[in-house]
């Protein structure tokens, strides 16, 4: 541990310190996950090459058509589940290959590269180089097959090992390390990033799945690379710690900043709600916490939010659109969506 290494892991800590406390002053922080986990997927899937947006993803969950939306958002809706189910599944499973290969295979259901195995480690040679570049050129070759198994039981190992290294450095190392082995056929980088949500939760670092890393790593995506690569070449972990621990603390701050963006948010609309909705205000207020895990949303969801009849609720989700909280999202007549587009845009600012 070099002092400047020291200085890093120190600074990390502290901001993902103070995002944990931070997350604990939301109302509710379970409603504003949703939104945490769609950004990741969103900038992690970006990272492997996929256009979808934000946006995208929101309007393909709430049914909405737009032309010319991109094909490969299904691989982002699966992510989300794939996290999704990996969370929900910790609780029961702790974080080991099993894990990873459900996750993986949740991950890459009906999608590109769906057809390579999904959830199996992989039973031939892969390599990472330039689109097209045969095994003798690639940049990088992973082990062969046979060797995938033992290499991950001692990921795996190494993970839940006792010993003084910080928690930080372990999940920093176990990424880099799952990418060398690169287990599955297709799909690695994704899972190895799930991997870094998953031992943050674990270990309770994180209450919430709320450090969207993803978002420094597109930002950097060579270096991201680069950095990998140059510990096969010449065993500089020190460089990518640096650059991992770097991330932890820029990414930390930035989401605290976006609580707080939340917050003032919520109090603006709670205030309008308040003084203009008269006796529906109670009704408004409750419609206004569940924007926060369903920024779009019907008529039909007002009705059974509120316990209202259709012809209330239709009147409620009128207040909205004429304060400014609410816009109409499919420009329909009948089956009309409502986009929160306030809340929205504070993720959708970051890293499109």
């Amino acid at each position: 541990m070099t002092e400047d290494l020291q200085t890093l892991l120190s600074k990390a800590d502290r901001a993902l310190g103070r995002l944990d406390g931070s997350v604990q002053t939301l109302p509710d922080p379970d409603l504003f996950v949703f939104m945490y986990v769609r950004r990741e997927a969103v900038l992690s899937s970006q990272i492997e090459g996929t256009q979808s947006s934000l946006q995208d993803v929101l309007n393909a969950e709430a049914n909405i058509f737009v032309p010319n939306r991109p094909r490969d958002v299904h691989e982002v809706i699966n992510y989300v589940n794939a996290m999704n189910y990996g969370l929900n599944r910790l609780q029961t499973l702790p974080l080991s290959i099993r894990l990873i290969r459900e996750i993986h295979e949740r991950l890459m259901e009906d999608v590109r590269g769906g057809t390579l195995q999904p959830g199996e480690l992989r039973h031939s040679q892969n390599w990472i180089g330039p689109a097209g570049c045969t095994l003798n050129e690639a940049t990088y070759v992973p082990p062969p097959a046979h060797a995938v198994p033992d290499a991950l039981s001692k990921l795996e190992k190494f993970l839940h090992a006792r010993d003084h290294l910080a928690p930080l450095l372990r999940i920093g190392m176990a990424h880099a390390q799952f990418e060398a082995i690169h287990p599955f056929l297709d799909g690695n980088g994704r899972t190895g990033r799930l991997l870094i949500t998953f031992f943050l939760c674990q270990k309770e670092i994180l209450l919430k799945p709320v450090l969207y890393l993803s978002v420094f790593l597109k930002k950097h995506r060579t270096e991201y690379y680069e950095r990998l690569q140059a510990i096969r070449d010449t065993g500089d972990w020190e460089g990518w710690l640096a650059f991992f621990l770097r991330g932890v603390a820029e990414v930390s701050n930035e989401a605290v900043e976006t609580i707080r963006r939340i917050l003032t948010l919520r109090e603006k609309h709670r205030g309008i709600i308040t003084e203009r909705f008269g006796r529906s205000a109670g009704n408004g207020l409750k419609v206004l916490e569940r924007l926060y895990r369903l920024p779009i949303l019907s008529v039909t969801d007002v009705q059974d939010i509120t316990e209202t009849s259709y012809t209330a609720a239709n009147h409620l989700v009128a207040r909205f659109v004429d304060a400014g909280i609410l816009q109409e999202a499919t420009g329909y007549q009948r089956n009309r969506q409502f986009r929160y587009a306030w809340y929205i845009r504070i993720f959708s600012d970051e890293g499109e």
